[in-house]
């Protein structure tokens, strides 16, 4: 098996892997970013970004380019869509298989591999991934020109992709399983003031259905018991993330009952010069700026760990 050496190696190329990866680069550290998707995790699909300090308004493809672009500016590796196949964590020379052939070694690792959409888990779901329910505004929103649609959630990331949906959709409803919602005010306001938003409150889906594409939903109203049954163009479901962590449960890295990371303030895992950055830890907070001073923290206490 061929095998290359870094100094450190970053598993995943979101914000907080990328910003990790400026950072070890810039110290003339060898780095290498591995990711099994695309370069940009989450931020990829994020249809504006309003709230980066310095920066008025972005796509987050844009902002995850910049980043990249900076990334190997300072001499950093990335290589992106494949597969690891193999980690050993343990050791004091730490490696990663790759599509099961190239096999790479570090004395330390960021693990920044991010999370993914959280599913409803209910009948048809899966059935219509893709046929009609999307978790990606950005991806799927000029799919539903003039048609109407059901956003599903109540944070920041439901409210702001229903605004953004409005100007493809005719009628965008928000149906949320509480009173009230999650997200800052600013947002809130902005989708109340929206004459193409409409809301169902304190309701949860129970059901998709449809024959080749997503044509109805079923919902409950959790105070009176009361089904409904709505027809329906397309469902976006933005009701949080779950941490991308399933290849580290045949390791030794402490996770909490929800998947996630357990780290100390200085983002070491249970294992001696292994960091996690970025949604993947047990945070209260999952924003891009939380994920890039992640990075930052996490790349400056693997740079001392090396120097020690």
């Amino acid at each position: 098996m061929e095998e290359k050496q870094y100094d450190v190696i970053v598993l995943g190329g979101g914000p907080a892997g990328l910003t990790a990866g400026i950072y070890l680069a810039r110290a003339k550290a060898r780095a290498l970013i591995i990711d099994t998707g695309t370069i940009g995790g989450q931020t990829v699909l994020t249809y504006e970004v309003a709230n980066y300090p310095g920066v008025e308004m972005i796509s987050g493809y844009q902002l995850s380019s910049t980043m990249r672009k900076q990334a190997q500016s300072f001499g950093c590796d990335i290589i992106s869509n494949v597969s690891v196949t193999n980690m050993d964590l343990d050791n004091k020379l730490k490696s990663v298989v790759v599509n099961g052939k190239q096999k790479y070694t570090a004395k330390s690792v960021i693990l920044a591999t991010g999370g993914k959409s959280r599913t409803l888990n209910v009948p048809g779901e899966a059935d219509f991934k893709g046929k009609g329910i999307s978790y990606c505004a950005t991806c799927d929103g000029d799919f539903f020109q003039d048609k109407e649609i059901v956003v599903v959630g109540g944070g920041n990331s439901a409210l702001e992709e229903a605004d953004s949906l409005t100007k493809y959709a005719s009628k965008v409803t928000v149906l949320h399983e509480f009173d009230h919602f999650q997200a800052l005010q600013h947002a809130v306001e902005k989708a109340k003031s929206n004459p193409k938003i409409e809301f169902i409150m304190n309701s949860h889906i129970t059901e998709f259905s449809g024959d080749q594409k997503l044509t109805h939903l079923v919902y409950k109203d959790l105070v009176t018991g009361t089904s409904t049954e709505k027809a329906i163009d397309g469902v976006f479901i933005f009701i949080g993330y779950v941490a991308n962590t399933q290849k580290l449960i045949d390791t030794s890295v402490k996770l909490n009952n929800r998947g996630e990371i357990i780290t100390d303030e200085d983002l070491q895992t249970n294992i001696e010069g292994v960091y996690a950055a970025g949604d993947n830890r047990a945070v209260k907070y999952r924003q891009i700026t939380t994920a890039v001073a992640d990075g930052t923290v996490a790349a400056l206490n693997a740079l001392e760990f090396l120097n020690s």
